[in-house]
């Protein structure tokens, strides 16, 4: 049975490469603004950005087995997007400096249109202070590609050092929780047990 990631994530396609899980691409078509109107929970709203992204490529690609994620950076409460443009992603690593990120990331299994797993966990990445000219030095090095992110880093990058302590799955942190997503596509016969 074919399996599908409902993501254009370099990161998430990277992390299925490398496990040796054979897969193609369909980008997810979801109105995700409508998603953070709706609600301001990051939890929930991680949730149900990766169920909806599964269970939309899953309708258009009947009993193939897709994966939707999606994550969620807040920090005092206040949910975050992708950064605009550079001077957007500076003014959010501004408002990081010296806060703890909560950074939720959600993986969910649809076929036929209908959702069969999903799964969600938290990690907290406690942002050190961050100078004017650290800030840019960084998007000198890494902008355009953390422009793609929604914690304006990259982990497997200079984004590490951006963080004093980082508690959490470091799969979780790159964008999906993979060893959860793994146990469930084993679980379908997806993968060999």
């Amino acid at each position: 049975m074919p399996l599908i990631l409902a993501s254009a994530s370099a990161i998430r396609r990277a992390m299925l490469d490398q496990a040796g899980v054979a897969h193609r691409v369909v980008p997810a078509n979801v109105d995700e603004g409508a998603f953070k109107r709706r609600l301001r929970e990051p939890r929930m709203l991680a949730l149900e950005l990766a169920r909806a992204k599964a269970i939309a490529v899953s309708r258009d690609n009947p009993r193939d087995m897709v994966i939707g994620s999606d994550s969620v950076v807040s920090v005092e409460d206040r949910l975050f997007d992708k950064p605009r443009d550079r001077f957007d992603a500076a003014g959010h690593l501004r408002f990081f400096s010296g806060k703890t990120m909560i950074l939720m990331s959600a993986v969910a299994v649809a076929r036929d249109g209908e959702l069969e797993w999903n799964h969600v966990e938290t990690a907290r990445l406690l942002v050190r202070s961050l100078s004017d000219g650290f800030i840019a030095d960084y998007l000198d090095a890494e902008w355009p590609e953390v422009g793609a992110t929604v914690g304006v880093f990259r982990l497997e990058g200079r984004g590490v050092q951006l963080f004093d302590r980082i508690e959490g799955d470091h799969f979780t942190i790159l964008g999906m929780p993979l060893i959860p997503l793994l146990g469930a596509l084993r679980g379908r016969g997806m993968l060999a047990a």
